[in-house]
């Protein structure tokens, strides 16, 4: 088992409804399904749709869940759902970092900065203690 965040839009491009489930292509497949039985902690990111000009999002790791089992999509070729149960809002969202301190560690680069890449993975691993 292993623990992840999962990166869902305001107005997803996939077919995501936290509470119950978290749409994806076949590139995490092998990352979704090392969180069955685990916790994940979903993330809104700026992009609030697939429009890579929308804004708005609010950079929060906002809810927990924790995933039950994967199925693959019967509509659609390549994609999963990975079902959950324990869905918890958190009492307050919490930033992506707070000053200096980034929850990610892998998000953060060598020299300080964000780690724009590793933003760009939907799925992100995380270590127990993250």
């Amino acid at each position: 088992m292993a623990k992840a965040i999962f990166t869902t839009k305001v107005d997803p491009t996939y077919d995501d409804l936290p509470e119950f489930r978290y749409h994806y292509p076949q590139t995490y497949r092998r990352a979704v399904e090392a969180t069955i039985g685990d916790w994940v902690i979903y993330y809104e990111p700026r992009r609030t749709t697939g429009d890579l000009s929308s804004r708005g999002g609010r950079q929060v790791y906002f809810a927990t869940a924790r995933v039950t089992a994967v199925q693959p999509d019967p509509t659609l070729p390549g994609h999963f759902y990975a079902f959950v149960e324990d869905f918890l809002e958190f009492p307050r969202v919490v930033p992506f970092k707070e000053g200096d301190l980034y929850y990610e560690s892998a998000l953060r680069r060598s020299d300080g900065g964000t780690s724009k890449g590793a933003f760009g993975r939907a799925v992100r691993p995380i270590s127990d203690n993250e």
